[in-house]
């Protein structure tokens, strides 16, 4: 059960560590946001409580030395500088070891720890006058003392996430003075007793020189788990006021809770009794100003990936069965069968609107790592680069997003490394001093885009050529467009860089990027101009799972076409598709290039006097494709072909239909470049 609860605390400090990473990154360019350094606060206390809580002894420990750094940012004794984020973001990463390595004692990771622990210190001591450097709890004891009250009931629940609120209240008790009082009104019977769960609720008075964020951060674990309401009651300490404190206690005793306004009315009338001099009225806060309960109303909730990824097979598995539910339907005949099988499409069809909802998620996720490195990077390099985000709301398929993130890093440390020049060479080429590298994502259709470009040296078409014909890729008297040329860049091993560095340069990536982008039925286009910059287009798939097909047969094989790309659906003459001069029809007054399928699949001619021709889109441009006829919308659950089909390019999946068969899912894309071969022109 522990282990269960450590796994739980992992996610959710994975989480608190990318929130601290992507705050970090953004204060830099705002050093005086206090929101951004609240936000930095609360994730380490976080980790901080989270740590000792679970057993992540020096994830606490070395985090609470962070924290004590930012506290004095709270107060305004310290400036956030370049020096201080630096040694903050290498914290960062030294997090990411703590809480993803088994063995912590290791000579490497404790002299790591010792080091940053060192750093964390020399800047406080640094970067601080003698007046600042005073520990924070000494800052404290210079404040005014103020008392609480706190109302806290906890959810039946909370014992499930591995909390003790008792723990909570602990802590309460390191900022100052405390009174606490338990209520066990709402414990049932004996025999009803669940001992996995909550039944106590507390009122707690607390004295505290703290302000009532710091008192706020102790529940921040289960904010969303509680009924929690924080107020303050008094300017002074009533805790050491044993009159009050003596009444408070027998109303505690004899009721199920006292509540804020019978302690106000206890503290007013002591007041008036003990302080006749003092308007006792000021010692109180108003009441007007107290906030309403929180709720405990939970708006998410954090699912296991796995748990997602069965229920889109379990959703597949129901389109389906469901194709085979229609299918009977339609052979039985029965219209109450038929009515209850359209019933079922239309649920179907709505359960996988939202299962796609769910397993759906924003690219922002990645931009922080994409931040962090064009941060150390450009650092490294002694360039000056900005890295700017655009559409981050734009949502894709979690397994996409999993295979997607190490090419994008690698194109952006392509950009960075090889495409935005020095900061001497851009001014020396009238350029702002300042590269800039934009990604930049949107939705296409049913799918993604994701384009990335740089405004740097850009790529020299004729060392591309010159490199390619001495490796002997192409000849000397070959003749290729600037597509032709920039694609080479993808072929393995294939690199115009003379001088191999750290960051990239030996002819591994651009290859991989293709390939990695393959498996996932996404394609890569590069555009560039010398001087200008660098541009490269990502094109992605919404989901993997599922897609809305067109049904075609050809020589009575099924296949689907994605219904993405098609555009238009056209019958013609078989005498018109067949041995025609340049491939090329006449549709609604255009001519259309097509591809006659059964010829380029090597099967026999049909004796078919009507076929169908479907025009799909392909980049930007309408390309027929012939084939006997058309089925039907339909639901293709994709599946792999496995590993003999691996190497071929131009079938992508394949789908069971209702009747047990199983029909091939077109990539039409890559069927019109392997087919061209110069036939076509497009």
């Amino acid at each position: 059960m522990i282990d269960k609860f450590k796994n739980k605390f992992i996610e959710e400090a994975t989480d608190n560590i990318n929130d601290l990473e992507d705050a970090l990154l953004l204060i830099e360019n705002d050093t005086q946001n206090k929101e951004l350094v609240e936000r930095i606060f609360r994730a380490m206390h976080s980790l901080k409580g989270g740590g000792a809580m679970f057993g992540f002894n020096q994830l606490s420990e070395f985090t609470h030395n962070l924290e004590n750094l930012y506290d004095i940012v709270r107060e305004g004794k310290q400036q956030i500088t370049r020096n201080l984020l630096d040694v903050t973001l290498a914290s960062v990463d030294h997090m990411k070891v703590l809480i993803t390595n088994e063995n912590l004692d290791t000579p490497e990771i404790k002299a790591r720890q010792e080091e940053l622990t060192l750093q964390i210190k020399k800047v406080m001591a640094n970067d601080i006058s003698k007046e600042k450097t005073v520990a924070s709890d000494t800052i404290r004891k210079n404040k005014n003392i103020k008392t609480y009250y706190i109302y806290f009931e906890p959810d039946i629940n909370v014992f499930n996430d591995g909390t003790n609120p008792l723990f909570l209240i602990d802590e309460l008790y390191t900022l100052g003075n405390c009174k606490t009082y338990a209520h066990f009104n709402k414990v049932p019977d004996l025999n009803k007793i669940d001992v996995t769960k909550c039944y106590t609720y507390w009122e707690i008075l607390l004295a505290t020189n703290e302000d009532i964020n710091v008192i706020t951060d102790v529940f921040i674990f289960i904010e969303d788990q509680c009924k929690l309401e924080i107020n303050e009651i008094a300017d002074y300490d009533i805790t050491s006021t044993p009159e009050i404190i003596e009444k408070i206690s027998v109303l505690a005793a004899e009721r199920k809770d006292v509540g804020i306004a019978e302690i106000q009315n206890i503290i007013k009338a002591t007041a008036k009794a003990r302080f006749d001099s003092i308007n006792a009225d000021e010692v109180i806060s108003k009441a007007g100003n107290l906030p309403s309960v929180k709720e405990n109303v939970i708006s998410s909730i954090r699912v296991s990936s796995n748990k997602l990824d069965q229920l889109m097979n379990l959703v597949s598995e129901l389109v389906t069965t469901q194709a085979r539910l229609s299918l009977f339907a339609e052979k039985l005949g029965d219209p109450e069968v038929f009515a209850i099988a359209e019933n079922v499409q239309k649920l179907s069809r709505q359960l996988r609107d939202n299962a796609f909802d769910i397993v759906l998620v924003p690219i922002e996720t990645m931009i922080t790592r994409f931040q962090r490195l064009v941060r150390d990077l450009s650092k490294e390099l002694n360039k000056n680069v900005v890295f700017i985000a655009e559409g981050t709301d734009t949502e894709l398929d979690k397994t996409i997003i999993e295979s997607l993130t190490d090419p994008l890093l690698h194109i952006i440390r392509n950009c960075i490394d090889h495409g935005i020049e020095t900061a001497d060479t851009r001014k020396r080429l009238n350029k702002p001093e300042q590269g800039k590298i934009l990604l930049k994502a949107f939705y296409s259709g049913a799918n993604v885009h994701i384009k990335i470009h740089d405004d740097g040296a850009g790529i020299d078409l004729e060392r591309i050529r010159d490199k390619a014909i001495q490796k002997g890729i192409i000849g000397k008297d070959s003749v290729l467009n600037k597509k032709e040329t920039l694609d080479l860049v993808f072929l393995p091993g294939f690199s115009t860089v003379q001088n191999v560095t750290d960051v990239s340069g030996r002819g591994v990536g651009m290859d991989v990027v293709k390939r990695k982008l393959a498996e996932i039925r996404g394609e890569v286009e590069l555009d560039s101009e010398v001087g200008v910059g660098t541009t490269l287009t990502l094109k992605l798939p919404l989901t993997l799972s599922i897609i809305d097909g067109l049904l075609v047969k050809i020589d009575q094989i099924h296949y689907v076409i994605p219904l993405s790309v098609v555009k238009k659906i056209y019958a013609t003459e078989h005498n018109q598709v067949i041995n025609k001069y340049n491939n090329l029809i006449v549709l609604d007054n255009e001519r259309i290039p097509f591809y006659y399928l059964r010829e380029e699949f090597s099967l026999p001619e049909s004796n078919q006097k009507i076929e169908q021709v479907i025009v799909v889109s392909f980049e930007d441009k309408q390309i027929g494709l012939v084939v006997d006829e058309v089925v039907g919308e339909y639901q293709a659950v994709l599946k792999s072909l496995g590993r003999m089909y691996k190497k071929q390019e131009i079938i992508s999946g394949a789908t069971i239909l209702g009747d047990g068969t199983v029909a091939l899912v077109m990539d039409t894309n890559k069927i019109i470049n392997k087919f061209s071969q110069g036939k076509l022109n497009i």
